[in-house]
Parts: structure tokens; C-alpha cells; sequence
């Protein structure tokens, strides 16, 4: 009686040119993630955008000078809530916020919005307070774009965008000015908000 062969499991070689792409694929998303500042906030960010709606609706009808303070304090919350949600993601994901990757982003992102805020004071000492809309989108663009240039690939986009809409803006009816800010500060936070959230960990 012939004895029984055992059942051999075959299974079918993998590709060495795919299984080095895989690894090629991992090291270099692993290096793109140590040298990248990731704990850019979408959640915040989308908070944030909400947050910038509202401020809209609530500066509806009211005189330019009560809408620029409506808007300086929506600027200062969304400070806040930027600070909160890097903390709350870098912790969560276990992310230095000592790295040079930070240190780079925060060094890149500061100076279009330090140059922001001394032309804001300008403007608003010359009562030119249309041309502020287009001003704060086209540097908040800038900053996006340059501390973006140390983050994931979407964030320099959404930069971008910032920055087309602003300029956009300076074309536009100055009454249009509330409208702009509630596109750009509340509409395109909430996209990238959530396609950074979706993508990129939070």
C-alpha cells in the first residue's frame, strides 16, 4: 500500500521587482515622515473653518470697523484652536514639536503673517480697510505655502489656493470682502481640513 505523500502548500513567488518596490515605497515614506513637520491639524482645521463662518454671518450688516474687530477676533480664536489641535495630534502620534522639521515649518510660516500684521496696523491707520480682506488671504496663502514646504504635500496647496483667492479678491467689489474671508478661512480650511484629517492622521 503506498503511503500517503504529505500535501505540500504551493504557493506562487512574489515578484522580486514588487517586492522592491514595496520597500522602496516604505523607506521612502518613512523618510518622507521624519523629515516632514505632520502634525499639521485637519480636525482643527476644519474647526477652525467653521469657526470663520460663523464669524461671517455675525459680521453681516455691520459697519467696516466693527466687521475688521469681528475678524481679529475670529483670528485670535483660530490662533488658539491652531496651537491646540498641533498639540493634541503631535501627542496623540507621538511627534516632537522640537524637531528641525518643526522648527523649520514655525521659522517659515512666521514672517508672512508677522508682515500681515504690520501692513493690518498700516492699512487700518489709513482707513483702507477694503484692501485688508485680499491682504490677509494673500499672506495667510504665503505663510501656508512656505511652512508647508516642510509638511505633508497638500498643505503648501491649500496655500496656494489661499493665495489665488486673495488675489482674486483685490479684483472684487470691496463690499464682497466678508464673503472672500468666509471662502477662504472658512470654506477652504474645512476642505483641506478634512482631506488632511482623512489622509494624514488627524
Amino acid at each position: 500500500m503506498a503511503s500517503a505523500q504529505p500535501a505540500r502548500i504551493l504557493r506562487e513567488p512574489v515578484p522580486i521587482d514588487r517586492r522592491a518596490a514595496d520597500n522602496l515605497r516604505f523607506i521612502r515614506d518613512t523618510m518622507e515622515r521624519a523629515a516632514s513637520f505632520t502634525a499639521v491639524p485637519g480636525w482643527g482645521g476644519v474647526v477652525i473653518g467653521i469657526t470663520a463662518l460663523a464669524a461671517g454671518g455675525v459680521s453681516l450688516g455691520h459697519s467696516p470697523r466693527a466687521q475688521f474687530s469681528i475678524w481679529i477676533a475670529e483670528a485670535l480664536l483660530a490662533l488658539f484652536i491652531g496651537c491646540v489641535g498641533i498639540r493634541m495630534k503631535s501627542t496623540r502620534l507621538a511627534l516632537s514639536l522640537q524637531s528641525r522639521a518643526a522648527r523649520r515649518a514655525l521659522l517659515s510660516f512666521m514672517p508672512p503673517l508677522l508682515a500681515g500684521a504690520v501692513l493690518t496696523g498700516v492699512l487700518y491707520q489709513s482707513a483702507i480697510l477694503g484692501a485688508i480682506p485680499g491682504l490677509w488671504l494673500l499672506l495667510y496663502g504665503a505663510a501656508v505655502v512656505t511652512g508647508g514646504a516642510f509638511s505633508v504635500r497638500i498643505v503648501p496647496v491649500m496655500g496656494l489656493c489661499f493665495m489665488f483667492l486673495g488675489a482674486i479678491s483685490f479684483l472684487a467689489p470691496i463690499a464682497w470682502g466678508d464673503a472672500f474671508l468666509m471662502c477662504g478661512f472658512g470654506g477652504l480650511h474645512i476642505a483641506f481640513g478634512i482631506v488632511i484629517a482623512r489622509r494624514h492622521g488627524g
